[in-house]
C-alpha cells in the first residue's frame, strides 16, 4: 500500500447557496470522519479554491482537533492564486496556508492549464475523492470524470 490509499481530495463548486451551507458542512464532516476512522485516511488533499474547498480545508483543520494524525495538504495551482481575490478571502486563505501541514504549487505563475494540472494531481495522489456538484460541467465536473476514469473511489454530497 502506498500514501494514495491512505488520501482523499475534494471538489466542487466555488459558489454554494447560502441554505445548502449547514447540512453540506455537515454532511461533509461525517464523511471525512468516516473515511478517517473506517478507512484510516490521513491525508486530505485541497486546491486552495475559493467555496467548496475552503470550506472541505477549514473542516479538515476542525477535525485535526479530534484527530491530530491527519494532515491538510494544499495543492495550490499557481502562486498568484489570490492576485484578483477580495480582502476578506486572501486573509481567509492565508490563515489556511499557515496552519496546513504541507503544501505546493503545480505552476509558479498562472497558466491557462495550471488549474486542470492542479485538479489532476490532487486526483493522481489519492484514493478517495469527495465532490459537491449542483452541474455537469465545468471544473470539478471534469475533476470528478477524471477521478472515476481513473479508477477511484468517489463519494457525492
Amino acid at each position: 500500500m502506498s500514501k494514495r490509499d491512505f488520501a482523499c481530495c475534494f471538489t466542487g463548486h466555488r459558489i454554494i447557496a447560502n441554505e445548502d451551507m449547514p447540512i453540506l458542512l455537515e454532511d461533509l464532516k461525517m464523511t471525512i470522519e468516516m473515511l478517517i476512522l473506517e478507512y484510516d485516511v490521513k491525508y486530505f488533499c485541497v486546491g486552495g479554491a475559493l467555496g467548496f474547498d475552503t470550506m472541505c480545508a477549514k473542516a479538515v483543520l476542525e477535525l485535526k482537533e479530534t484527530y491530530p494524525h491527519i494532515q491538510l495538504i494544499l495543492i495550490l495551482p499557481c502562486k498568484n492564486q489570490t492576485e484578483k481575490w477580495k480582502e476578506k478571502d486572501v486573509k481567509i486563505y492565508n490563515d489556511i496556508l499557515s496552519k496546513c501541514d504541507n503544501y505546493i504549487y503545480v505552476s509558479e505563475e498562472y497558466t491557462k492549464d495550471c488549474m486542470l494540472k492542479r485538479n489532476r494531481k490532487m486526483v493522481d495522489c489519492t484514493k478517495y475523492v469527495i465532490t459537491y456538484l449542483r452541474r455537469n460541467f465545468g471544473g470539478s465536473a471534469y475533476t470528478k470524470n477524471y477521478a472515476q476514469s481513473q479508477g477511484k473511489t468517489i463519494i457525492s454530497l
